[in-house]
């Protein structure tokens, strides 16, 4: 990633040298936004991780990044993070509908861009940032952190494995017991990529094309079960791929399941695999934790492992399967290894735009009632 003009033709700040492990040439990071996601999701993992300096972050009226992390430098708005004195990438961590704007914003100044999710609001946006980040020659990614959830990491690794045999269906469910609307919160407000289909539903959508891929067909239900919700806090999504429309793929999530059914639900030739329970890294970041202060990140009790039921050449076989350790962290150390080499990171700009493309897609089944071929649908 060679630093190339922008469109005025002013070069680009380089990326100074840096080895991993050598902190006194560290990548440094501005983090706009100290909300839930910036205090919880991002500030914890950028500061655990070797190579990356949190140096600045933005807070329009509060000092609280401070209290936790004394050497940063408070700005009060986003402009505070594009100087050629600011950091060197930029983690925006804001409402959803300033996704792109900032991102953008950012890219022109010739940052490195991480964009929490969703990335965009639309395929459009998306394809922008995509194209100005290739012309700039600047990494950009979207925080796809449930990649590196302990439960997800081990389906994965039982469907790349073979262990289900051919998988005919996959479940993924997310769901929340939040019966109150929350007024105040701009989650539940109707602004661009508001709503659960936006928030859950970029992570469940990634985490299946990760695993299978872009689908042939979607078809969803999208709506409102909460008194006095104004955005969606329900969806049930269902992707198909082949010529027979297997496997077949079933996303749901909700904000009203007060006892909550299986996290995963996959079923194959061979068997199935059945998990309950929900990664524990996100409660353990919000009480304060951080992965390295002690041994046990990211790890699940015994009782919370998955049950895979097969056949195999011996006869039946049916055991728990120890969940591998969730590790958040990794995001990180990805997006630093891509910005020392040069190369892609894991989550990449294209990845994100295909979920958007997909939340498109379901919004439209849903108001059509119809089924939705994937080819040539995109807005």
């Amino acid at each position: 990633m060679h630093p190339t003009p922008d469109n005025s033709g002013t070069p680009l700040p380089p990326v100074p040298p840096y080895s991993p492990g050598d902190l006194t040439r560290s990548i440094s990071v501005g983090l706009a936004g100290f909300g839930l996601a910036g205090r919880v999701f991002h500030a914890p993992l950028i500061s655990a991780t070797n190579g990356l300096r949190l140096t600045h972050v933005v807070e329009r009226r509060t000092d609280e990044s401070k209290k936790v992390y004394p050497e940063v430098v408070i700005v009060r708005d986003f402009d505070g993070l594009l100087g050629a004195d600011g950091p060197q990438l930029v983690v925006i961590a804001t409402p959803n509908e300033t996704h792109a704007g900032f991102a953008e914003r950012a890219l022109h100044a010739g940052k490195h861009v991480v964009v929490d999710k969703p990335f965009a609001s639309s395929t459009r946006e998306a394809d922008r940032l995509i194209d100005l980040a290739s012309r700039v020659g600047r990494l950009l990614s979207v925080y796809q952190n449930r990649r590196w959830d302990g439960d997800f990491r081990t389906v994965r690794q039982i469907v790349e494995d073979g262990a289900l045999g051919r998988i005919v269906r996959y479940e993924s469910h997310f769901d929340r017991y939040r019966p109150v609307v929350n007024a105040a919160s701009w989650k539940e407000q109707r602004v661009d990529g508001s709503g659960l289909l936006y928030d859950l539903g970029s992570h469940l959508i990634d985490q299946a094309h990760v695993l299978f891929g872009g689908p042939a067909t979607v078809t969803a239900d999208v709506g409102i079960e909460r008194e006095g919700s104004t955005v969606d806090d329900c969806f049930d999504l269902t992707l198909r791929y082949g010529d027979a429309g297997i496997p077949r793929v079933r996303l749901h999530a909700s904000k009203l399941v007060r006892e909550p059914g299986p996290r995963f639900l996959i079923h194959g030739t061979r068997g199935s695999f059945v998990k309950y329970g929900v990664d524990p890294q996100e409660e353990a970041l919000a009480a304060g934790g951080r992965p390295g202060q002690s041994g046990g990140w990211g790890l699940e009790a015994p009782e919370q492992w998955g049950l895979l039921h097969t056949e195999t050449s011996s006869g039946e076989v049916r055991r728990r399967v120890e969940t591998l350790a969730g590790c958040y962290q990794a995001y990180y150390e990805d997006i630093r290894d891509a910005i020392v080499h040069g190369r892609p990171p894991a989550v990449t700009g294209d990845d994100a735009r295909r979920t958007i493309r997909t939340i498109e897609l379901a919004v439209e089944s849903a108001k059509s009632g119809c089924t939705i071929p994937w080819e040539g649908r995109a807005s």
